[in-house]
């Protein structure tokens, strides 16, 4: 079957302290108002919206609107990407945030209200921006994962580790990376690492390391202040060796992008990038806790489809 002109809605019930489930009749009544046809289906455990957007492409979708926070956004691009009836970019992807970060939809003007982000949807205003694949190990095994947003390493994805296992727990909020962030302080080192960007080799003591296709992560710091979503580049933040106090000192920096002024930071942009570490440097992308170098980071340019506000 073909269903060109209705959405597919994949609706995570835990997104933003549950959040997804208590305001779905809200979100439906809204999107019936704004005589948007879907149909919805609720994910009922990690990973799972990769396989609902899968299975749904594959019977006949070509649009989703993810209910939910960047992690579900994160699922449901990899569900686009492991399909096999359409190619990628002609799937559309679009985004009502119930998460706590939103830190996608701020890069492409996607209000947090559930009404005005409908509003958007319905006005149907594309544009294709780039994704990004990153190969990595985990219990000595070789994996790879997409992303739409943004990969942290070292500190970063420590900070996310923390988030995630406070959200599991039902605790999470707004402030909840920020208190990871200072939790985390108290016990992470610099790591040794060579890093390849385009084939120009840097070696640093990486503190925290960000490969962004989009500007914003943790809840609104823009980590990747000059990052463009559609010219087919990273842009490659490395924060090197830092002591507490100046990370804790330079926090308001990471919101407003100024850190990258800082002489502890280093900035690249490129294509292709490689790590190697020793001892292991992990990964998160688009918020979601993965595995460790090495890996290989490479740009797929105008990868998906996405609804963008004005």
């Amino acid at each position: 079957m073909d269903f060109t002109g209705e959405w597919f809605v994949i609706v995570n019930p835990n997104a933003g302290r549950r959040k997804g489930e208590k305001d779905w009749l809200e979100i439906a009544a809204l999107l019936n108002e704004a005589d948007i046809k879907f149909t919805n289906v609720f994910t009922e455990h990690p990973n799972h919206a990769v396989k609902l957007a899968r299975k749904y492409i594959e019977s006949g979708y070509r649009k989703i609107i993810v209910v939910g926070g960047d992690g579900t956004l994160n699922e449901v691009l990899n569900g686009v990407y492991t399909q096999k009836k359409y190619p990628p970019r002609e799937i559309t992807l679009a985004m009502i945030s119930v998460g706590t970060g939103n830190d996608w939809g701020r890069s492409f003007n996607i209000p947090m209200g559930y009404r005005e982000a409908i509003e958007v949807i319905r006005q149907f205003k594309t544009k294709p921006q780039d994704v990004g694949r990153v190969n990595y190990m985990q219990n000595d095994l070789p994996k790879h994962r997409h992303f739409i947003n943004m990969a942290g390493l070292g500190f970063d994805a420590m900070v996310a580790k923390r988030t995630n296992k406070v959200k599991q727990e039902g605790k999470g909020g707004p402030f909840s990376y920020l208190i990871s962030l200072f939790t985390s302080l108290i016990s992470y080192q610099s790591i040794k690492s060579r890093v390849i960007v385009d084939g120009l080799k840097t070696n640093a003591d990486v503190f925290s390391m960000s490969v962004a296709i989009c500007r914003f992560n943790g809840g609104g710091m823009m980590q990747a202040p000059d990052a463009i979503p559609d010219d087919g580049l990273f842009d490659i933040t490395i924060i090197t060796r830092v002591s507490r106090f100046m990370v804790i000192r330079s926090v308001k920096k990471l919101y407003d992008g100024t850190f990258l002024k800082m002489p502890q930071v280093l900035t690249f942009r490129g294509a292709k990038v490689e790590i190697e570490s020793e001892p292991a440097l992990f990964l998160e992308t688009d918020g979601e806790s993965l595995g460790h170098t090495p890996m290989q980071f490479e740009i797929i340019p105008l990868g998906i489809n996405v609804v963008v506000g004005d």
